[in-house]
């Protein structure tokens, strides 16, 4: 068996794209913070705990070096929201050539989705992706923003990009295996599997 799988790339051209969301009243307590040093190990707990249920799994293999490599390259930034000090989920931004960020991943753990948390910290990362070249000596200014996202994510995810200004530029489809049709699950190797710590949906 096998299913159909649509990928949407979408974009922002103009910081002035951006509609930011409303952001959680001040007694939520919803912080978003950088992390500034680089942590293969708290980056691999948020890509496994975000990813679980919405078939995250490039990663799923990456070693400490593969982490600490990729966390280590100029224009890399991981911003995370926290509520009342516990991580609610990530956006990862990479600076690539001539002035453009791609929104690698951002998404929330899922005891934090649909509590307002989600709009307000794709805000805040893609405010941070136009800004990203003032953080970062000898970038160029940030011209274009960009991400993609497919129908395996969170059934609203595309409309929450949509809603903060994206636009879809390119649609694919493409055909893949249903997921666990002929294979037993592999406990070991589920994300979070070893232990905390080990994009999207609002």
């Amino acid at each position: 068996m096998s299913i159909t799988v649509t990928t949407w790339s979408l974009e922002q051209t103009s910081p002035a794209d951006l509609a930011p969301a409303q952001e959680p009243p001040a007694s939520a307590g919803v912080r978003i913070v950088r992390a500034e040093i680089p942590s293969p190990e708290f980056s691999r707990f948020l890509y496994g705990s975000v990813g679980a249920d919405i078939a995250w799994t490039d990663r799923l293999g990456w070693s400490v070096g593969q982490w600490r490599a990729w966390l280590e390259r100029p224009g890399v930034e991981t911003w995370v929201a926290y509520e009342r000090g516990t991580p609610a989920g990530y956006i990862e931004l990479e600076g690539q050539d001539e002035g453009v960020v791609e929104i690698v991943y951002f998404g929330l753990l899922p005891a934090f989705r649909g509590r307002r948390i989600g709009g307000h910290l794709l805000s805040s990362g893609t405010a941070r992706a136009w800004d990203l070249a003032e953080r970062w000596p000898g970038r160029p200014p940030t011209k274009r923003v960009w991400l993609h996202t497919c129908s395996k994510d969170g059934p609203y995810a595309l409309d929450n990009y949509r809603r903060r200004g994206f636009r879809v530029f390119d649609t694919k489809l493409d055909t893949e295996p249903e997921p666990g049709a002929d294979t037993e699950p592999d406990t070991e190797s589920q994300p979070g599997s070893q232990g905390a710590p080990e994009p999207g949906t609002e």
